[in-house]
């Protein structure tokens, strides 16, 4: 078992660091390019976005992961460092060499990130002089994962602790991303750190594992970024016994864990959001089909828009469901809303649509069961509700 334990820093992990700087990217004011500095070198893992147009630190830091080792990530927001051509590789490896010069370290074991706008190049200037003056504090982790934020209305950070064979492990995580953000990544960051001894093959099958439980089960609008990177990195401090495919079992669930409410954390700030919705799959065929119709529905603007509205029509989840391209009979269905059932077995329930209605908007928080009766598959994602303020945001991003 473990605890998780909310807005504790990432740096709650022994022999972490981290500081961050208002280097002029973003706007005036406010903290925007940060490092992660583990006193020793980690065995690490990375997962990063299926976009075919990838951001400059994600060609970079995927080079750099091949050794299986790292020890520090320089990430700054403000700017994406995408679709600039050579320069932008040419600046991404500025950035590595600049931390690992500050840090004593290989160049190769700096993970560089960026989010932010695409199609601009960095002001290096900004960026040269900010790494100098960043200075680091194992109480720095809320400055990190606000250094981090675009246009998120609040830092997502957690802990879990663990015990394993008698040694207490540490397991903490940050993440950024409210737009442009759909199964398989998005516009988004996390970064996840341990003291925990863990071999690199089953760190990787791990971080794997946790990712399409979690970040690849997140809608906000169906799309993806070139810039998503998601990092483990573990510096074995803990001296455990190692960790690998034949003792991981608590490690996977708390990694999960860790991954799954930075997931949810990204659902619910959804730009313009108002709600967070959790898409629950029950009775699939298997596990597979239950992951494509929670992905499906819990993507769905139709259905987005309706419970921003507080509108019952579960008319527009069924439907989602059936273009999911998950096999369901349709006199086998239940769908509920909240705790309501609204469809038993195919057919409308006598439960009122202003019983259904005050349901949906006295919660900030809505629940889509659908129980599908054909086999034991199932799966939850999340995603929120679809208003105008998101409209708003994203028509004016760049002006």
């Amino acid at each position: 078992m473990f605890k998780l334990i909310s807005s504790e820093p990432i740096t709650s992990v022994p022999g972490f660091q981290a500081g961050a700087v208002q280097a002029g990217i973003k706007t005036k004011n406010k903290l925007d390019l940060a490092i992660l500095y583990s006193k020793v070198p980690c065995a690490v893992a990375g997962v990063f976005t299926t976009n075919r147009i990838k951001a400059a630190p994600v060609v970079l830091s995927q080079k750099h992961l091949s050794s299986g080792r790292a020890q520090a990530i320089v990430v700054n927001s403000g700017c994406a460092n995408a679709c600039v051509g050579e320069q932008g590789l040419a600046d991404a490896l500025e950035m590595a060499r600049l931390t690992a010069a500050k840090l004593d370290i290989a160049v190769g074991d700096v993970l560089v990130a960026s989010t932010g706008v695409i199609g601009i190049p960095l002001p290096m200037d900004r960026v040269r002089e900010g790494i100098k003056q960043i200075e680091l504090d194992p109480g720095g982790g809320h400055y990190l994962v606000e250094a981090m934020m675009t246009t998120d209305t609040r830092p997502k950070e957690v802990a879990a602790r663990l015990d394993v064979d008698g040694v207490k492990l540490t397991i903490a995580g940050v993440a950024k991303g409210a737009g442009m953000i759909h199964p398989d990544l998005a516009t988004m960051l996390s970064f996840v750190a341990t003291d925990a001894l863990v071999g690199v093959d089953f760190l990787q099958s791990a971080l794997n594992k946790a990712v399409d439980a979690s970040f690849n089960m997140v809608s906000i609008d169906g799309e993806t970024s070139p810039s998503d990177s998601v990092f483990l990195l573990a510096n074995g401090l803990a001296g455990n016994v190692p960790i690998g495919f034949d003792n991981g079992e608590a490690f996977q669930q708390a990694l999960t864990g860790v991954c799954t409410y930075l997931a949810k954390c990204i659902a619910g700030d959804g730009e313009g959001a108002t709600k967070l919705i959790e898409v629950r799959i029950e009775g699939a065929r298997n596990e597979s089909e239950a992951r494509q119709a929670a992905r499906t529905i819990a993507s769905s603007p139709l259905v987005k828009a309706a419970i921003h509205g507080s509108d019952p029509n579960w008319g527009r989840i069924v439907s989602a469901l059936g273009r999911s391209g998950t096999e369901l009979t349709e006199n086998k269905l239940d769908v509920h809303l909240n705790d309501i059932c609204a469809m038993k077995e195919g057919h409308p329930t006598s439960s009122s649509n202003e019983k259904l209605r005050m349901s949906l908007s006295s919660s900030d928080k809505v629940l889509i069961k659908v129980c599908l009766n054909l086999g034991a598959g199932q799966a939850t994602a999340w995603g929120c509700d679809l208003s105008e303020e998101y409209v708003t945001i994203n028509s004016e991003y760049t002006t």
